[in-house]
């Protein structure tokens, strides 16, 4: 039951959130840790190359100074892509970036989205980082 809340949760939170691209507004709470922020984002950035292929393309972020968007450009790059925050990218292929981080019961819900697919996947946070407490849910448009 905790898992279909999840879900839902994460899916009503981008029907809130919308942009004019139809991406979400990127939110993520000040207080995840560092070392938990570290392990969520580099955990969704694998999922997310896993799905995109590594280094595709320029990924365009709003810039965020909270621990997880911090960690999640770190990891993005990382992984190889290069990262834009509101600036040109000299025609490379763009790959438009929006997440959503929230808390509800204890977990945290990630939700990363682009013109292409949806990533949602519930943590359980420790002193030392994070750990899935779901499975990936995986959502492909058209």
């Amino acid at each position: 039951m905790r898992g279909i809340f999840a879900v839902l949760l994460l899916s009503c939170a981008g029907c809130q959130m919308s942009t004019t691209d139809g991406l979400v507004a990127s939110s993520a709470p000040p207080e995840i840790s560092g070392s938990a922020a570290s392990a969520i984002a580099g955990d969704m950035v694998t999922k997310l190359a896993e799905q995109i292929g590594p280094a595709t393309g320029t990924i365009v972020l709003k810039p965020d100074s909270s621990p997880f968007g911090q960690a999640l450009e770190a990891s993005l790059k990382n992984w190889g892509y290069a990262v834009a925050t509101d600036q040109k990218t000299d025609g490379q292929k763009e790959i438009p970036l929006a997440y959503v981080v929230d808390s509800h019961e204890g977990q945290v819900l990630v939700r990363m989205s682009t013109s292409t697919i949806e990533l949602g996947r519930a943590y359980q946070t420790t002193m030392s980082g994070a750990f899935p407490a779901s499975p990936l849910s995986v959502m492909r448009r058209g």
